[in-house]
């Protein structure tokens, strides 16, 4: 399946900015980052489980704000893009 991952994550304390961080690696360790709060993630049902899982225990749900959006199948290969040339494969190698 195809998603694309938002978030928001309050960083005005140390503790926000750590959990910003935190969310940054466990998204990287599943997707392609896009833009700075943005990734792109190719995966099976059961490691989405996994995502979700990790992420809710990086967040604090009063503060932070994390969106997944399913995406119909393979539509991260046809993305209309502007700009700065987009360098990685979202179905290629993820190097952790």
């Amino acid at each position: 399946m195809d998603l694309l991952v938002t978030y928001d994550v309050e960083t005005a304390t140390p503790q926000g900015q750590r959990r910003l961080r935190k969310v940054g690696k466990v998204c990287e360790a599943y997707g392609h980052r896009v833009q700075k709060s943005v990734f792109e993630v190719v995966c099976r049902e059961a490691d989405k489980v996994r995502f979700i899982a990790a992420l809710q225990g990086a967040i604090d749900p009063l503060q932070d704000s994390i969106r997944i959006y399913r995406l119909p199948a393979h539509a991260l290969d046809d993305i209309e893009h502007l700009g700065k040339p987009r360098l990685i494969d979202p179905r290629g190698p993820l190097v952790i």
